[in-house]
Parts: C-alpha cells; sequence; structure tokens
C-alpha cells in the first residue's frame, strides 16, 4: 500500500479524462472541463482541492477524517459546507460505510474487510465518491422481483469467478460525472428471493457500460450577475446508468444478504440526512437576515405582521439549529470507535425543518414583494438612458439605494424562486427520503414506551392492570 498522496486542483482536472462517458442535453461530453457549464462545477471542485491541498508525503485531506467525537463532527460540518458538495457527498460515502460495517455484526468477514480496504483507498489517493442510492423503481406498488422490468433495481446478472456484472440505473446522484467512484447500494430493505437485488459495491466512474446523463439548475445567462448563489457554483445531477458493468469482488461491500440491504440504506439516510439538517440550519438564518433587510430596506420592518413574520423565522431556524447541536452531543460511538450522529434528533429535526421551509419562504416572499421576480438586472443599472431612472424608482429613501435593493432582491428570488430555487424546494424535501421516512425513523428511536408509562402516571393507573 502507498503513502498518502492528495492531489492538487490541476492534477483533478487532469483525472477526469479517463474515458468516463457522461451526457448534457443530448450531447456526449468528451473535455468536462472546458464545458461552458459543466466546467463550472469542475473548476469548483479543483478549487476545493487546493485549498486543502497539502504537499507533505503523509498528507492526507481532512474532508476523508472518520470523525470519533461528538467535536469531531461538529467541528467537520462547517468545514464541508465551505469545501463544497463533492466534498460532502465523499464525506457522506466513507461515513455510510463506516456505519454499515458497525452494524453488520455476522456478516461475512472479508465484506467488512473490503469496506475497510476501499475507505484506505479512497483516502490515500485523495478521490471523490458518490453515492447511488435511488433506483429507476418502475412500478412503485411491486417489488424488484415482479417488476414488468426486472432491471427497474439495481442487480446482478451474472456471477463470475472474480466479481459479478450489474445493470440498472440511480438516480438523483449529485455531481455523478464530477467524481471517482460510484458507491452503489440498496434503496430499500429487501427480502429473500431478492438476493441478486442486494447489491453494495463501489464502481469507477469511468468503468466500462457506465453511463451518466447530467442536468443542472445553472442559470444559462450571459450576464449570471443576477444569480448571485447558482451563478457562483451549481452541481448537476447525474441520471446514472449500468449497462452490464463488471465489478470485481474486492469492491463488493454486500452481495446477496437481503438481511443488510436495508443497513447500507439507513446508514446512508442518516448521514444524509445530518448534511441535510446542518444545511437547512444555515440557510434558516440566511433567509431570516434577508427577510429583516429587504424589511429595513421597503420601510416595513416596523410593521406588526412583518415583525411577527420574522419572529416565526427566528423561532423556525433556533429549533432546527437545536436539534442538530442534540444529534451531534448525543452521537453513539461505533464498535470501531466511529461516531455516528444521534438518529432521534437527526430524523426529528430534517423532518421540521423541510415541513416548513415553504412556510419560511412564503413569509420571505410576502415580506419582500413582487420586486422579486421583477427587479431590473445589473446590467440595467449600467445602461446610461435606463440605468439612473431604474436606481430612482428601486430606491426607498435617501439611505437605501435602488441598486442595493434590486441584488437583495435577486438573491431571493435566486435562492428560493428560480431554477435553484424550485430545485431547492424538492431537494429539501426528498434528500435522504422523503418526509414518511423521517417519521419512521423517528418513530422508531423515540422512547414510546416511556412516554406511555408518564401518561400512565399522570393519570393515575401506572400500576393499575390494562
Amino acid at each position: 500500500m502507498g503513502e498518502p498522496t492528495m492531489r492538487t486542483g490541476q492534477q483533478y482536472k487532469e483525472s477526469l479524462a479517463d474515458g468516463r462517458l457522461t451526457y448534457f442535453e443530448g450531447k456526449q461530453i468528451d473535455d468536462l472541463e472546458t464545458h461552458p457549464i459543466l466546467g463550472q462545477t469542475v473548476d469548483a471542485t479543483a478549487a476545493g482541492y487546493d485549498r486543502f491541498y497539502d504537499p507533505a508525503p503523509d498528507a492526507s485531506s481532512p474532508l476523508m477524517t472518520v470523525p470519533r467525537s461528538a467535536d469531531d463532527l461538529r467541528e467537520m460540518i462547517p468545514l464541508l459546507h465551505s469545501a463544497g458538495m463533492m466534498a460532502h457527498v465523499t464525506y457522506t460515502s466513507i461515513q455510510t460505510l463506516k456505519t454499515a460495517a458497525g452494524r453488520m455484526v455476522d456478516t461475512k468477514p472479508e465484506n467488512i474487510e473490503r469496506i475497510d480496504a476501499f475507505i484506505d483507498e479512497a483516502q490515500r489517493d485523495d478521490v471523490r465518491i458518490t453515492q447511488c442510492i435511488t433506483d429507476a423503481k418502475g412500478d412503485r406498488s411491486r417489488p424488484p422481483a415482479r417488476q414488468d422490468d426486472l432491471d427497474s433495481y439495481v442487480r446482478v446478472v451474472d456471477r463470475q469467478r472474480d466479481g459479478v456484472v450489474i445493470r440498472g440505473a440511480k438516480l438523483h446522484i449529485t455531481g455523478a460525472s464530477f467524481g471517482h467512484e460510484l458507491l452503489t447500494i440498496p434503496t430499500k430493505a429487501m427480502k429473500p428471493g431478492e438476493e441478486d437485488w442486494s447489491i453494495g459495491c463501489s464502481v469507477p466512474v469511468n468503468a466500462p457500460g457506465v453511463k451518466i446523463i447530467n442536468t443542472t439548475y445553472a442559470p444559462r445567462h450571459e450576464d449570471p450577475r443576477a444569480f448571485p448563489v447558482s451563478g457562483e457554483h451549481h452541481y448537476p445531477e447525474g441520471f446514472v446508468i449500468f449497462d452490464d458493468v463488471f465489478v470485481p469482488h474486492e469492491r463488493v461491500f454486500l452481495d446477496g444478504e437481503t438481511h443488510y440491504a436495508a443497513v447500507f440504506a439507513h446508514a446512508l439516510g442518516l448521514w444524509e440526512r445530518l448534511g441535510g439538517l446542518s444545511a437547512f440550519v444555515e440557510e434558516a438564518d440566511e433567509l431570516v437576515g434577508l427577510a429583516q433587510l429587504v424589511a429595513e430596506a421597503n420601510g416595513t420592518a416596523g410593521i406588526g405582521h412583518v415583525k411577527e413574520k420574522i419572529s416565526e423565522m427566528i423561532i423556525h431556524a433556533t429549533l432546527i439549529r437545536a436539534t442538530l447541536e442534540a444529534a451531534i452531543e448525543h452521537c453513539s460511538i461505533g464498535p470501531e470507535g466511529a461516531a455516528f450522529p444521534n438518529e432521534l434528533y437527526t430524523n426529528a429535526g430534517k423532518f421540521h425543518a423541510a415541513a416548513n421551509y415553504s412556510a419560511m419562504v412564503r413569509h420571505l416572499h410576502d415580506i419582500a414583494g413582487g420586486a422579486v421576480l421583477t427587479s431590473p438586472v445589473p446590467a440595467d443599472f449600467e445602461n446610461p438612458d435606463v440605468g439612473p431612472l431604474a436606481r430612482k424608482y428601486m430606491a426607498t429613501r435617501a439611505d437605501v439605494e435602488g441598486e442595493y435593493r434590486a441584488r437583495l432582491m435577486h438573491t431571493i428570488r435566486d435562492l428560493t424562486a428560480d431554477s435553484y430555487g424550485g430545485w431547492k424546494f424538492v431537494t429539501n424535501l426528498q434528500a435522504g427520503g422523503g418526509l414518511y421516512a423521517q417519521r419512521i425513523v423517528t418513530r422508531r428511536h423515540y422512547d414510546l414506551e416511556g412516554a406511555k408509562q408518564k401518561a400512565l402516571a399522570v393519570a393515575g393507573l401506572a400500576d393499575a392492570d390494562h
């Protein structure tokens, strides 16, 4: 095994020229780096590599570190947010494998050995990993073995002496074309008879038979200044197709053990929901700040109903921050010493944040007004004919310039009412599983029996037969 070697941003860019088959808007993209839209993601990811690069021969990326305590978890979250999506999905992939390994107590020893070896290799080579979980699913009312098309869930179609061949597709895979490995795991619990669909493995992005179709919310405007968030960086979603892809045994972490299929899905769900919850926390504060700033700019900050709406947004932001802190503080330590967040607080917090997100955005839109959608763009203010007039009429008083108010409106629109905003509305609900998934896990980890005993005690029935 070689010594750890960190990549520079340029080395990352060069690593993408490996023959991978990636598509965008009907065309095969041979050079991701120079593509006018997809190249932005390459640049953002490369910048993340350069930020953490250490030339020391034994250096390893802090983004690949396995947390060992609540403090480790707490310190890692802001680091990941600032490092970008590709760092986040890589970290989540590694923690998913570590969590799953700690829960597979009586599985084949080679499965755990392969997981540990893969993590060591990923850390040593400083790669980026995306997690592939959501299958095409076909008819949602049917299990995998009863689909009209048996490839509706990724499955093993051939077992060979030195590996397996898989076929199927994984959907909604953020950044799939921009990493090096595709961590492919079951999307749900499996039952006896569904052994072929109980497959967990890692597949190189450039493996023969892998094809990735990309979509993105990135703005298609010549001047991106009116898109202060999505115009800076975006992470395309991959529709990942496994068209008879060979996977060697050493990259297979689960093969036919149906009773462990759900372990991988639940492990990923936990870390995805922690990431989603932590993102909600930062975003909730941003929405509060924008609401207060735009209310002040509009001259409505002192109006009763506006103050009430902002107060409600503050309470929402505070409550979800409290669940994040509780999830970290009450973390558990697995058998290998890895820390993972508390299931109850993570799921309850993610549910509350996602279920109430639309109401918080509604308050923001109500406070900001229609100018969220109709404010002149920066180039309009630079036009000598209409620029001065745009400044005049977008201003609200002497100390609130029209261009400043317009920039607030552009930010609100980009975050909540345009392509990126629409992407956020859906992903805030669906990332890490929909609201129902969080309900199930919250109920499973809540002390319901303890609550019943408290109710019996307060009713004076604790000693009664019932």
